[in-house]
């Protein structure tokens, strides 16, 4: 067994402070224990009485200090002594009037050792908690142009192909670059490059940020990760300056490869804010990556990989073949992709031995990879709360409509009347639901209050993913949506506000069946309005250009009201059939509160016997 040497750093480190050490012990041990063991200051009045007297000797007169010798031993024994010269004339005129006097020392050398060191020390503190700072790589006025991208090396980074799910499409284009990497020789054995930058477009939350660093994993190559927002400063210039420092650190360690997250911070269309908007520093940010982009030889191994959720408004310059040659759709996972993530975070926690992971996928459509992870987490702690040993299904149950509706609010009190208008709501969006033909089955409906505003609601888990509807799919939506304001008109004589949402809901449908769709006989195959966003679902600019006229917008409102009083009038016909249903469920979701798929089921069989005549109520939309 050989011992290892210590590094040249740490060695080095080492000797300085045993060097430090011993200056400090030299000093020491010369003014106190030399000086202090053999002589003795005194005042110069003590030496001139004692030279009256003729009790020292061997004196040794300098320019301000005197040093000599008693005649016979001093007080503890000492043999010398030593004081400060004062002015022949003034030390007359204080012996002359008994005044004890002495000069003033000079300092000694541990004095004068500290008179350098505290200073130097308070600079050099100075420097490195201020001035270091601003001359590092990371931040400050000197250090402002560098880049701050997070650098990692081949061997910091364990995630692999292996840690991604339910991308598998996205993983198959990745791979491709992951060889151009990896061996460079077989792949480009045919003239074929390596694509100098990949964009990974997708919705927030699928995982495209992970993606990248699997590239980077699987290669084994260094990698730089910034987000677009960290090119930009107030100074201008310095976002510049940034992007040549980091391809230039790039290209010292190719092969590399350069993520930039958030692209759409940085690669904002040129030219689509106002003038004189303050937003030159980011046009000459990008046309500097524009220009890098270009300017790297694509076999020195540098590739650059960007994500971005906003694709619309990225800059032409950016997306054109020799930039970003290659664009990767990472999109919510299917029914199948969940699967596959949801065991891959599943692994993590206790499960159920009989857990059904497809169940659980079936019951999340349009979850993200990281909604996914967040109610695998949400489904472990309920199932902690709860005292249990492992996770099952009714736990991911729970957390699903934790996440979907909020977290139940049993503290807040409604009054006898306000839960029975909520009962008879609920239950009307419910008996609508299980009235109609391709609807999404109803699973759960309570009047339990969650989240902020939710005074109740009702739960429908599609059984398969869908990505066409049909005008008639449409208008039964929108008569569910509309199917518990029904039930108040009918059993009240009066509607609430409880179904302001709802009404939002069938309104935005009904809007985007006339104007995006081409769905009305009145308004013809024309789409009127654009779509808004391929992945900022739920979000909608609050203008958008209108290119009709004043006569086609009165038309578009009217073709939206006639949608929507058909959809009311289906869902107040099926109501008004199943009348006796709808207040006797009504009631017993007073007396229990939540009624579940086996009370649910039961109620879809009384709609069956009962002849809820589904075909007459599809004709009121057609």
């Amino acid at each position: 067994m050989t011992d290892k040497k210590p590094p040249i750093k740490q060695q080095m480190k080492f000797d300085l402070v045993y060097f430090v050490a011993v200056i400090f012990a030299v000093v020491f041990i010369r003014e106190y224990w030399i000086g202090e063991d053999h002589s003795k200051t005194i005042p110069y009045s003590e030496f001139r009485r004692l030279l009256d007297k003729g009790e020292v000797t061997d004196l040794v007169v300098g320019p301000t200090r005197i040093v000599g010798s008693y005649t016979k031993p001093g007080e503890a024994g000492k043999q010398h002594f030593s004081t400060v010269r004062v002015e022949p004339q003034l030390a007359d005129e204080l012996a002359r009037r008994n005044i004890a006097f002495s000069g003033q020392p000079e300092p000694g050398l541990v004095a004068n050792f500290i008179s350098w060191l505290l200073p130097t020390a308070g600079l050099v503190l100075l420097w490195m908690l201020l001035l270091r700072p601003m001359t590092s790589g990371q931040g400050g006025l000197m250090g402002i142009g560098r880049s701050r991208a997070k650098i990692y090396a081949e061997k910091d980074i364990k995630v692999t192909f292996a840690d991604v799910a339910g991308v598998d499409e996205a993983k198959q284009e990745l791979a491709e670059v992951v060889g151009f990497l990896k061996d460079p020789q077989t792949h480009g054995r045919l003239g074929a490059r390596i694509p100098k930058g990949v964009l990974l477009v997708g919705p927030p939350g699928t995982g495209k940020t992970l993606l990248a660093r699997a590239v980077a994993g699987e290669a084994q190559v260094p990698f730089f990760s910034i987000t677009g927002s960290e090119f930009v400063e107030m100074f201008v210039g310095v976002g510049a300056a940034r992007v040549r420092d980091l391809f230039e650190q790039a290209r010292a360690q190719a092969p590399a490869i350069v993520f930039i997250d958030e692209l759409d911070a940085l690669g904002r269309a040129r030219g689509i804010d106002l003038p004189g908007g303050g937003h030159d520093e980011k046009e000459q940010t990008l046309n500097q990556l524009l220009a890098e982009m270009d300017g790297f030889d694509p076999s020195a191994g540098i590739i650059v990989l960007a994500a971005t959720n906003r694709p619309e408004i990225l800059d032409p310059a950016l997306l054109r073949a020799g930039r970003f040659d290659r664009q990767v759709l990472v999109d919510r996972p299917d029914r199948k992709g969940r699967s596959d993530i949801l065991r891959v975070h599943l692994s993590k926690i206790r499960v159920a031995g009989d857990l059904d992971v497809d169940a659980v996928a079936a019951l999340t459509p349009g979850f993200t990879g990281a909604d996914l992870a967040n109610l695998v987490n949400e489904a472990a702690l309920v199932a902690t709360r709860r005292g249990a040993q492992s996770t099952t299904l009714e736990d991911f149950t729970q957390a699903i409509e934790r996440i979907v509706a909020g977290l139940e609010k049993k503290s807040r009190i409604l009054s006898p009347r306000e839960r029975e208008i909520v009962a008879h709501h609920e239950m009307g969006h419910a008996l609508v639901a299980m009235s109609l033909p391709q609807t999404d089955p109803v699973q759960k409906v309570s009047i339990i209050p969650r989240g902020i505003a939710a005074l109740g609601y009702t739960m429908q888990r599609p059984t398969e993913d869908r990505f066409l509807m049909s005008r008639s799919e449409l208008g039964n939506r929108m008569a569910v949506l509309l199917g518990g304001r029904a039930a108040e008109s009918l059993v009240f004589g009066e509607v609430s506000t409880g179904a302001a949402d709802d009404l939002a809901r069938a309104t935005d449908i009904a809007r985007s069946m006339v104007v995006r769709f081409g769905m009305t006989s009145e308004l013809g195959q024309v789409a009127y309005e654009p779509e808004t966003g391929t992945f900022l679902v739920g979000q909608t600019p609050m203008w958008r250009p209108r290119s009709y006229g004043d006569g086609t917008a009165e038309a578009i409102d009217h073709a939206v009201k006639g949608l929507i009083d058909g959809a009311f009038q289906k869902a107040c016909a099926i109501l008004e059939r199943n009348r006796a249903i709808l207040e006797a469920s009504a009631r017993e979701l007073l007396a229990r509160e939540t009624l579940g798929p086996e009370d649910l089921a039961r109620l879809t069989a009384q709609l069956d016997r009962e002849g809820s005549t589904k075909s007459s109520a599809i004709a009121v939309v057609r």
